[in-house]
C-alpha cells in the first residue's frame, strides 16, 4: 500500500505543476513562442504549440526523473 500512496502523491504534485504551468505559462511567454503554429483564416483559427509542448515535455521529464529515480 505504501507504493500506491507514493504514486498518488506524485501524481498530485504533477497535476499541481501542470496547473501552475497552464495558469502562469502565458505570463512568462509559453504559448506564444516562435516555434508555435498559429493560423487564422476568416472565422477559423488553428493553433498548435509545438515548441511550447517540447519545453513542457522536457520540464516534466526532468521532474519525473527526480521523483521516480530508483
Amino acid at each position: 500500500m505504501g507504493s500506491i500512496g507514493r504514486v498518488i502523491i506524485s501524481l498530485g504534485i504533477l497535476l499541481i505543476i501542470i496547473g501552475a504551468v497552464i495558469t502562469f505559462g502565458s505570463k512568462i511567454g509559453l504559448g506564444r513562442l516562435p516555434g508555435d503554429i498559429f493560423i487564422k483564416k476568416g472565422n477559423t483559427t488553428f493553433y498548435f504549440p509545438i515548441l511550447t509542448s517540447i519545453i513542457v515535455s522536457i520540464v516534466l521529464t526532468v521532474i519525473a526523473n527526480l521523483f521516480f529515480r530508483r
